[in-house]
Protein backbone atom coordinates (compact mmCIF):
# COMPACT_ATOMS: atom_id res chain seq x y z
CA UNK A 1 0.00 0.00 0.00
CA UNK A 2 1.13 3.59 -0.61
CA UNK A 3 0.07 5.04 2.16
CA UNK A 4 1.49 2.07 4.59
CA UNK A 5 4.92 1.67 4.87
CA UNK A 6 6.82 -1.68 3.63
CA UNK A 7 7.58 -2.69 7.40
CA UNK A 8 4.18 -2.34 8.73
CA UNK A 9 2.78 -4.19 5.51
CA UNK A 10 5.24 -6.99 6.66
CA UNK A 11 4.78 -6.54 10.46
CA UNK A 12 0.49 -7.26 9.84
CA UNK A 13 1.53 -9.65 7.68
CA UNK A 14 3.82 -11.85 10.24
CA UNK A 15 1.34 -11.00 12.98
CA UNK A 16 -1.36 -12.67 11.37
CA UNK A 17 -4.11 -10.33 11.13
CA UNK A 18 -4.26 -9.61 7.42
CA UNK A 19 -4.07 -12.02 4.66
CA UNK A 20 -1.96 -11.18 1.30
CA UNK A 21 -5.51 -11.21 -0.71
CA UNK A 22 -6.34 -8.71 2.22
CA UNK A 23 -3.54 -6.51 1.47
CA UNK A 24 -3.59 -6.53 -2.28
CA UNK A 25 -7.58 -5.86 -2.54
CA UNK A 26 -6.81 -2.75 0.21
CA UNK A 27 -4.47 -1.56 -2.27
CA UNK A 28 -6.99 -2.14 -5.09
CA UNK A 29 -9.47 0.03 -4.01
CA UNK A 30 -7.21 2.46 -2.93
CA UNK A 31 -6.42 2.66 -6.61
CA UNK A 32 -9.60 2.92 -7.40
CA UNK A 33 -10.33 5.84 -5.59
CA UNK A 34 -7.74 7.64 -6.50
CA UNK A 35 -8.39 7.41 -10.34
CA UNK A 36 -11.87 8.31 -9.42
CA UNK A 37 -10.88 11.51 -7.80
CA UNK A 38 -13.52 11.19 -4.76
CA UNK A 39 -11.18 11.27 -1.56
CA UNK A 40 -13.74 10.59 0.83
CA UNK A 41 -15.31 13.88 0.58
CA UNK A 42 -18.40 14.26 2.82
CA UNK A 43 -21.55 15.30 0.99
CA UNK A 44 -22.02 18.17 2.51
CA UNK A 45 -18.30 19.42 1.93
CA UNK A 46 -19.17 18.69 -2.20
CA UNK A 47 -19.53 21.29 -4.33
CA UNK A 48 -22.42 22.48 -6.14
CA UNK A 49 -23.36 22.71 -10.05
CA UNK A 50 -21.67 25.97 -10.97
CA UNK A 51 -23.48 28.81 -12.04
CA UNK A 52 -22.37 28.65 -15.52
CA UNK A 53 -23.94 25.13 -14.97
CA UNK A 54 -27.04 26.37 -13.62
CA UNK A 55 -27.48 28.77 -16.28
CA UNK A 56 -27.06 26.04 -18.94
CA UNK A 57 -29.50 24.10 -17.20
CA UNK A 58 -31.72 26.71 -16.90
CA UNK A 59 -31.19 27.45 -20.51
CA UNK A 60 -31.99 23.96 -21.67
CA UNK A 61 -35.11 24.11 -19.41
CA UNK A 62 -36.29 27.50 -21.16
CA UNK A 63 -35.89 25.96 -24.99
CA UNK A 64 -37.70 22.58 -24.18
CA UNK A 65 -40.69 24.84 -23.26
CA UNK A 66 -40.45 27.65 -25.96
CA UNK A 67 -40.20 24.32 -28.41
CA UNK A 68 -43.01 22.45 -26.89
CA UNK A 69 -45.33 25.20 -27.30
CA UNK A 70 -44.08 25.71 -30.92
CA UNK A 71 -44.80 22.22 -31.60
CA UNK A 72 -48.09 22.76 -29.56
CA UNK A 73 -49.35 25.61 -32.06
CA UNK A 74 -48.10 23.77 -35.02
CA UNK A 75 -50.05 21.00 -33.83
CA UNK A 76 -53.19 23.38 -33.43
CA UNK A 77 -52.79 24.82 -36.79
CA UNK A 78 -52.70 21.30 -38.60
CA UNK A 79 -55.56 20.01 -36.93
CA UNK A 80 -57.19 23.57 -37.78
CA UNK A 81 -56.14 23.22 -41.29
CA UNK A 82 -57.23 19.48 -41.33
CA UNK A 83 -61.27 20.52 -40.06
CA UNK A 84 -61.60 23.45 -42.82
CA UNK A 85 -60.65 20.77 -45.30
CA UNK A 86 -62.96 18.44 -43.94
CA UNK A 87 -65.78 21.32 -44.23
CA UNK A 88 -64.94 22.02 -47.69
CA UNK A 89 -64.50 18.37 -48.87
CA UNK A 90 -68.22 18.04 -47.59
CA UNK A 91 -69.76 21.46 -48.67
CA UNK A 92 -68.61 19.96 -52.46
CA UNK A 93 -69.97 16.65 -51.80
CA UNK A 94 -73.34 17.48 -50.39
CA UNK A 95 -74.09 20.77 -51.77
CA UNK A 96 -77.53 21.95 -53.18
CA UNK A 97 -76.85 23.73 -56.70
CA UNK A 98 -77.72 27.50 -56.16
CA UNK A 99 -80.20 29.13 -58.73
CA UNK A 100 -80.36 32.61 -60.35
CA UNK A 101 -83.50 34.81 -59.01
CA UNK A 102 -84.78 37.66 -58.34
CA UNK A 103 -86.10 36.26 -54.66
CA UNK A 104 -84.05 36.88 -52.06
CA UNK A 105 -83.26 35.06 -48.72
CA UNK A 106 -82.42 37.34 -45.94
CA UNK A 107 -79.86 35.92 -42.91
CA UNK A 108 -77.79 37.05 -40.28
CA UNK A 109 -74.29 36.65 -40.75
CA UNK A 110 -72.23 37.96 -37.19
CA UNK A 111 -73.75 40.76 -36.97
CA UNK A 112 -74.44 41.47 -40.85
CA UNK A 113 -77.59 40.42 -42.82
CA UNK A 114 -77.32 38.85 -46.06
CA UNK A 115 -78.44 37.60 -48.65
CA UNK A 116 -78.75 34.73 -51.53
CA UNK A 117 -80.85 34.14 -54.28
CA UNK A 118 -83.67 31.54 -53.92
CA UNK A 119 -87.06 29.76 -55.55
CA UNK A 120 -89.89 28.58 -53.57
CA UNK A 121 -88.53 25.41 -53.21
CA UNK A 122 -85.23 26.53 -51.55
CA UNK A 123 -87.06 28.86 -49.61
CA UNK A 124 -89.76 26.88 -48.09
CA UNK A 125 -86.55 23.95 -47.36
CA UNK A 126 -84.77 26.25 -45.37
CA UNK A 127 -87.67 27.33 -43.51
CA UNK A 128 -88.81 24.16 -42.73
CA UNK A 129 -84.77 23.18 -41.61
CA UNK A 130 -83.81 20.97 -44.37
CA UNK A 131 -81.43 23.04 -45.79
CA UNK A 132 -78.35 24.97 -43.78
CA UNK A 133 -76.40 27.70 -44.74
CA UNK A 134 -72.64 27.03 -44.48
CA UNK A 135 -69.71 29.43 -45.30
CA UNK A 136 -67.06 27.83 -46.69
CA UNK A 137 -63.54 29.68 -48.53
CA UNK A 138 -65.68 33.01 -47.82
CA UNK A 139 -68.59 31.58 -50.08
CA UNK A 140 -72.40 30.42 -48.74
CA UNK A 141 -73.51 26.79 -49.61
CA UNK A 142 -76.62 25.26 -49.22
CA UNK A 143 -76.21 21.97 -47.53
CA UNK A 144 -78.51 19.21 -46.23
CA UNK A 145 -79.19 19.93 -42.76
CA UNK A 146 -77.52 16.35 -41.82
CA UNK A 147 -74.18 17.85 -43.24
CA UNK A 148 -74.63 21.38 -41.50
CA UNK A 149 -74.63 19.43 -38.21
CA UNK A 150 -71.67 17.48 -39.11
CA UNK A 151 -70.08 20.57 -40.02
CA UNK A 152 -70.88 22.45 -36.81
CA UNK A 153 -69.19 19.19 -34.80
CA UNK A 154 -65.78 20.80 -36.82
CA UNK A 155 -66.15 24.12 -36.85
CA UNK A 156 -69.38 25.92 -34.84
CA UNK A 157 -68.91 29.29 -36.78
CA UNK A 158 -68.59 27.63 -40.22
CA UNK A 159 -72.20 27.08 -39.91
CA UNK A 160 -73.68 30.41 -40.50
CA UNK A 161 -78.32 29.66 -41.01
CA UNK A 162 -80.28 26.41 -40.03
CA UNK A 163 -83.73 27.01 -38.79
CA UNK A 164 -83.78 24.28 -36.45
CA UNK A 165 -87.30 23.01 -36.06
CA UNK A 166 -86.89 21.30 -32.36
CA UNK A 167 -85.46 25.15 -31.11
CA UNK A 168 -87.47 26.71 -28.59
CA UNK A 169 -87.21 30.49 -28.15
CA UNK A 170 -85.44 31.69 -25.18
CA UNK A 171 -86.74 31.92 -21.72
CA UNK A 172 -86.02 35.74 -21.86
CA UNK A 173 -86.92 36.92 -24.83
CA UNK A 174 -89.78 39.70 -25.02
CA UNK A 175 -90.92 38.93 -28.26
CA UNK A 176 -91.12 34.96 -27.48
CA UNK A 177 -95.06 35.20 -27.84
CA UNK A 178 -95.41 37.37 -31.11
CA UNK A 179 -95.08 34.50 -33.61
CA UNK A 180 -93.36 36.01 -36.83
CA UNK A 181 -94.53 34.55 -40.18
CA UNK A 182 -91.57 32.10 -41.53
CA UNK A 183 -92.30 33.27 -45.27
CA UNK A 184 -92.25 36.80 -44.48
CA UNK A 185 -90.25 38.55 -47.12
CA UNK A 186 -88.21 41.92 -46.34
Amino acid sequence: MSGMSLSLREQLLKAGLVSEQQVQKAERDQRQQHQRGSHNVPKDKRRGPTPQQLAAQKAAAEKATRDAELNRKKQEKAERRARFAEIRQLVEQHQVPRVESDDFYNFQDGTNIRRVPVNTELRSRLIAGDLAIARCEGRYAFVPAAVGQRIRERVERALIHWNDPARKPDADDPYKDYAVPDDLVW
